[in-house]
């Protein structure tokens, strides 16, 4: 879709699904892949146990967990010292449970839930980075398609998923639980999709739940790494449900004991323990007018000086702390990071996580920023929180430089991700607004 004679539009508020903000083409489909789950081998059926990816030895054995109750699975993310950020064995383990549950008949709901004060805290990009510095891009390219692949399966199961969102749900923490079809958040919950200050982007289909959020709520939360808490993500829509953390283990007993697929039984259940959460006052969601004000423009740059504005007119110390959370996130992460979240809006969460593993594979390459490297060094491995980004100015990231991160990967022995075709069961994200 070509441009109007603005470069920098800025949506019309009304608008749900508002054009993508290039003229570049639809990602292709995708070639049809073997079978899925083919080359993986069972998970096991009875009681709790490990679940180790085929070869793993040691401490990754034991990172998932299983627990067999009748019809019920129930998935334990199993690093409670590491938030449960997600390890490759992990994923594989995930990817082999959700593919053997899908075909089993005697399986008919599964539960996931972290172990300790997290439900997953995102993927484990350090790990990534040193396999990077060590091995290749490659290694990192393999990390994401895995995890992208899970991330489709888990958007188009069969079998409704209830994610127990009880403590920490960042980056990959949120695409193992939000394009399941039952988010049950509490007053404990702490989501983010804190990227941009890392140096990468909103990932795992978020430019597919965070498009769908009311208005341009999900441009702000992408943009500025904004924290929700439980309340806030059941009325924007991000969670199904909110229960009180002290009745979360008695839900979780009643689902164990549920011998049904059908999705308007297990949310009957659900609702049985759920409740309406108030908003506090301070909530960035009694901000909506400000934020689609801002939010809906054209570029980043319009984006900070529409906000820069509102300082002018309100002393509220929101603007001014999301100023402050654009300024200090990577120029080249949030100018990817808007157009996605824009192109998201007419895509469907195969088309998004295709696009977005694109984008993925250029910035393990580090074509045309490293800031991901000195994102991770500075947040998660010597912890100066002090990046030095390159380019350092959002007006030195120019449109052209943008626009690669869109493209092919020059490389031949690179290929696009290949998702197996699936019926969709249409996760959409409900607003209680």
């Amino acid at each position: 879709m070509a441009r109007g004679p603005s470069s920098s539009p800025t949506w019309s508020r009304e608008r749900k699904s508002p054009p993508v903000l290039s003229s570049s083409p639809r990602l292709p489909p995708p070639a049809s892949p073997p079978p899925f789950g083919s080359h993986l081998p069972a998970p096991p059926e009875e009681g709790m146990a490990s679940l180790p990816p085929s070869g793993a030895t040691g401490a990754d054995s034991d990172q998932l967990l299983v627990e067999a109750n009748g019809s019920t699975r129930t998935l334990v993310l199993n690093r409670p010292k590491q938030l449960n950020a997600l390890s490759s064995a992990m994923i594989m383990g995930l990817l082999r449970c959700f593919t053997a549950y899908e075909k089993d008949d005697g399986v008919k709901l599964l539960i996931m839930k972290g172990k300790g004060r997290a439900f997953c805290a995102g993927g484990d990009v350090a790990a990534v980075v040193r396999s990077i510095n060590n091995e290749s891009w490659k290694y990192g390219a393999d990390y994401f398609r895995n995890e992208f692949l899970l991330n489709y399966i888990i958007a188009t199961y069969s079998k409704p998923q209830v994610s127990l969102l009880a403590g920490i749900v960042m980056g990959g923490g949120a695409g193992v639980s939000l394009h399941g079809r039952f988010r049950v958040a509490t007053e404990n919950t702490v989501f983010a999709m804190p990227e941009t200050a890392l140096g990468l982007f909103p990932d795992i289909g978020a430019s597919y739940f965070l498009s769908r959020l009311p208005s341009f709520y999900g441009e702000y939360v992408g943009l500025a790494g904004a924290r929700l808490d439980g309340a806030e993500m059941h009325a924007c829509g991000l969670a199904t449900h909110f229960v009180q953390i002290n009745r979360l283990q008695s839900l979780e007993e009643s689902l164990k004991k549920v011998d049904t697929s059908n999705p308007f039984a297990v949310c009957g259940i659900i609702d049985q323990f759920a409740q309406q959460p108030s908003l506090k006052e301070n909530s960035s969601l009694n901000r909506l007018e400000i934020i689609n004000k801002c939010f809906s423009k054209g570029t980043v740059e319009e984006i900070i000086s529409a906000l820069e504005q509102e300082t002018s007119n309100s002393t509220d110390e929101w603007v001014a702390a999301t100023i402050q959370s654009l300024k200090k996130a990577s120029p080249t992460s949030l100018k990817i990071s808007l157009r996605s979240i824009r192109e998201g809006r007419t895509q469907t969460v195969g088309e998004c996580l295709r696009r977005e593993y694109r984008m993925v594979c250029h910035v393990m390459r580090g074509d045309f920023s490293r800031d991901f490297f000195e994102g991770c060094r500075a947040i998660l491995i010597d912890k100066d929180r002090n990046p030095k980004w390159m380019p350092p100015r959002l007006e030195q990231v120019h449109d052209e430089a943008v626009e690669q991160y869109f493209s092919r990967i020059d490389d031949p022995q690179w290929e696009d991700l290949n998702l197996p075709a699936r019926r969709s069961y249409g996760r959409n994200i409900e607003s209680k607004l």
